[in-house]
């Protein structure tokens, strides 16, 4: 079976992990911190492994700029804003989707900035994806929202948005290991300063948080970007994107199968329209 067909699903599994991850190991350190430690040591995996398959780590400064705001974007603004909005106390249903609102954003924007043309068949696909993700998630709107959560999922659901359109326009050429290596670097560092800057610095090294930090770093930090960064230099932004629409559905499933969340008859519903949606949007054919 060919990577180009299997890489999107095994993706959505990956990046899914986010949430559940979270779960585990926010509660033992502040979100800043965890993920300015978590980035910079990817970074430093992903240098070592560059090294060991001698593929480029001297970029040229071009290129490490535009690592660095691609980097900026998908994991200071997107993953800080994720993380610190959890610890705010806004559901992780919440962020899940306002953050699948990212594929629509990314197919109208690509319209402009990528001159991408987006189909009739992937604009009722978005719709269909988004619908899909509403009728999941819907049951996790009934508490308040904490206003400074509702700002910091917005901060990543932009991010997030901007990342991907950068990574298509600007990232593309980057060698993809030591182009990650950089984003995680410049990331890292910012993240470390909001994490000072705030006094956000506290870590409680329990079982729980160390396989969450390890899982994170490795099926996340490395796998998981490595292969959203693939997707995207091999397809288009819209397509890509729409992926996203799956994950907060895999999530839900991870969380029902170790945390016992259960899933409602109208979020099975949902699960089947989104999953009808982003058939269409990655169709490949008229």
């Amino acid at each position: 079976m060919k990577l180009t067909r299997v890489a999107p699903y095994l993706f959505v599994l990956l990046w899914s992990t986010g949430f559940v991850g979270a779960k585990y190991g926010l509660p033992y350190a502040d979100p800043f911190i965890f993920l300015s430690l978590r980035v910079l040591i990817a970074a430093l995996i992903l240098f070592a492994v560059a090294s060991l398959k001698r593929a480029p780590v001297a970029i040229g400064l071009s290129n490490i700029a535009k690592s660095s705001i691609i980097g900026f974007f998908l994991h200071a603004c997107y993953l800080g804003g994720v993380f610190f909005a959890i610890s705010t106390g806004l559901s992780a249903g919440v962020a899940a989707v306002v953050t699948s609102l990212q594929p629509v954003l990314v197919s109208l924007l690509g319209v402009k900035i990528l001159g991408e043309r987006l189909k009739n068949r992937q604009l009722i696909g978005l719709i269909f994806g988004l619908t899909g993700v509403i009728l999941v998630l819907s049951p996790g709107f009934s508490s308040p929202l904490p206003i400074a959560g509702v700002v910091a999922i917005t901060i990543a659901l932009l991010g997030t948005t901007c990342a991907t359109l950068l990574q298509k326009k600007l990232g593309a050429q980057i060698p993809i290991l030591s182009g990650t290596a950089y984003q995680y670097c410049a990331s890292g560092l910012i993240l470390l300063v909001a994490a000072i800057t705030t006094g956000s610095t506290s870590i409680t090294w329990s079982g729980h948080f160390i396989v969450a930090f390890i899982w994170l770093i490795l099926v996340l930090s490395v796998g998981a970007v490595l292969l959203l960064l693939w997707l995207l230099n091999n397809g288009s932004a819209a397509g890509v994107s729409s992926l996203f629409y799956l994950v907060p559905h895999a999530t839900a499933l991870e969380a029902y199968l170790l945390f016992g969340e259960s899933v409602s008859i109208i979020g099975v519903f949902g699960i089947g329209i989104t999953a009808f949606g982003v058939w269409l949007v990655i169709k490949t054919k008229n």
